[in-house]
């Protein structure tokens, strides 16, 4: 077990903040970079009752600011949450695509567990909307092995395209059944966002006015409205271009007596090979099976002692992986559990009552962090938006970056 806990959190509204006009070209930034990273940082040391004074040391999450919003040398602005009380502290942006969040959250706890700092403030952010759907492409495709996929034009959805393919070979599902497996998961997300007052697709949006809360919906929609994106993944199989931030607190917990504290109880961080053409198979996160193996040893727990977790849905067929990896299903069977009406709120281990990437959105640096302060707010009994029918002790996150190269799992216990 770690020896540091979180003790306080802050998730800002995620969603779409440029308005572009369609006759100029010209795009309004509505919630820049800077504020969504100042509002998160504020967020959370209110929330944990920590002045900036206090803090030594903050840890960025950001996978492509440079590319998405021309900031590189991001970490030095977050002194901008508090210049009196955090100029001087040390700052570090850690990039690992979207795990960047969970990483920079890693790189914090080490630096407490080795007594440089008694107190941390990690932010993840990223602002995706300013550019368009091209850019946005481009910016995420560097994430991938360039040489063999971006460079070929291979964006992300190709990739986790092959991860459904071989998923369905080796399981042995025809494109039907894949479909109403992975629409079920779709709707499974849209329906808990609804109820998530920061997701980017909640009350009001586009899944909301369609109606999108059953499989049946969703696959009766015409193909302008679900086209193919990359085979056999559609547009409702894949995950939001989100802005948005997320922060958190950490302290030693032998100095958290007092706060609404959240062990930290373990973690696994672990890499598969980048290039799709060198992984061993193309229907398992085999490099996830060992982040779970490691975090649940650390944390001296089975999948049995979890109540609810938030898992990586950049694409539907990826939370039918993620699921099976933390041990939820066999393998090969998450899918048939997803249609037997499993993981919902009343459920013994929920998934994505966020609303998952699906839903609640996914600007891709902040991914990480925000599944912690989400995940933190429904341990200490504070939930944003849906909430398991019992209260929860122990929760698990399920981050990956790229397609799925970098896995990154934690284990988090509510203290008694």
């Amino acid at each position: 077990m770690s020896k540091v806990s979180i003790v306080g959190a802050y998730n800002s509204k995620f969603g779409n903040f440029a308005k572009k006009n369609k006759e100029t070209g010209e795009v309004t930034d509505t919630a820049s970079l800077y504020d969504l990273l100042v509002e998160a940082g504020r967020g959370a040391l209110t929330d944990a009752g920590v002045e900036a004074k206090e803090v030594d040391g903050v840890w960025v999450g950001s996978c492509a600011p440079g590319l998405f919003a021309n900031q590189e040398h991001l970490a030095a602005f977050a002194t901008e949450i508090d210049p009196a009380g955090l100029r001087f502290k040390s700052m570090t942006r850690c990039e690992d695509a979207c795990a960047s969040g969970s990483v920079a959250l890693y790189d914090a706890l080490y630096a407490l567990e080795a007594g440089r700092a008694k107190v941390a403030l990690v932010v993840g952010v990223e602002k995706m909307n300013l550019l368009d759907t091209k850019g946005v492409t481009h910016a995420l495709a560097t994430c991938s092995y360039w040489p063999e996929e971006g460079a070929r034009a291979l964006s992300f959805p190709c990739l986790f395209a092959e991860y459904a393919k071989g998923y369905a070979t080796r399981y042995g599902l025809g494109g039907d059944a894949l479909a109403r497996m992975l629409a079920t998961v779709s709707a499974l997300c849209y329906r808990n966002g609804l109820d998530n007052p920061l997701a980017h697709f909640g009350k009001g949006g586009p899944s909301d006015k369609l109606g999108l809360t059953t499989a049946e919906a969703i696959l009766a929609l015409p193909p302008e409205k679900n086209p193919l994106i990359a085979d056999p993944l559609k547009l409702h199989d894949c995950s939001l271009v989100t802005d948005g931030a997320a922060a958190v607190v950490l302290m030693r917990t032998e100095d958290a007596k007092g706060k609404r504290a959240v062990e930290i109880a373990g973690i696994g961080h672990t890499n598969e090979r980048m290039a799709l053409s060198q992984r061993e198979n193309m229907h398992e996160l085999i490099a996830g099976k060992e982040a779970v193996r490691r975090a649940f040893a650390e944390a001296g727990i089975t999948i049995a002692d979890v109540d609810l977790a938030e898992v990586h849905d950049c694409f539907t067929i990826n939370q039918l992986l993620t699921t099976e990896a933390l041990g939820l299903s066999k393998d090969g069977q998450a899918g048939h559990d997803y249609l037997a009406g499993r993981f919902g709120r009343e459920d013994r281990c929920a998934v994505n009552l966020s609303g998952g990437l699906k839903a609640k959105g996914h600007p891709v640096g902040a991914t990480g962090t925000s599944m912690h302060a989400l995940l933190y707010k429904q341990l200490v009994g504070d939930p944003i938006g849906a909430a398991p029918a019992k209260a929860p002790q122990v929760g698990v996150t399920f981050n990956v970056g790229g397609s799925a190269a970098t896995n990154c799992v934690t284990v988090l216990r509510r203290r008694s």
